[in-house]
């Protein structure tokens, strides 16, 4: 049987696994030897999501319609609940 992974040296017989030192070894120099092939294309990628993504205007009309929505819902839930200053605020009295 051969092990392929052993120091890039196949080697005949049973299955001997390499030590531990053989594979931190191995780890290393395979992190050691690796450059990125390229770097960001950060050009590139922006080009690419500003073409993808919907015109600004419907982001803009979508975001602010949702946004209305929230506080509107916000305010009658906080209405109904009696949530701080949208609660009915008691009258002081001096009467005994």
């Amino acid at each position: 049987m051969k092990v392929p992974y052993v120091e890039d040296n196949p080697e005949t017989g049973g299955f001997n696994p390499p030590s531990d030192d053989a594979v931190a070894r191995m780890v290393r120099e395979g992190i050691q030897s690796w450059q990125p092939r390229r770097g960001p294309d950060w050009p590139g990628l922006l080009t690419r999501v500003a073409g993808s993504g919907p015109p600004p205007w419907l982001l803009y009309s979508v975001a602010s319609a949702a946004l209305v929505v929230i506080l509107i819902s916000a305010f009658i839930v906080g209405s109904y609940l009696q949530i701080g200053a949208l609660a009915p605020q008691p009258i002081p009295s001096n009467f005994h």
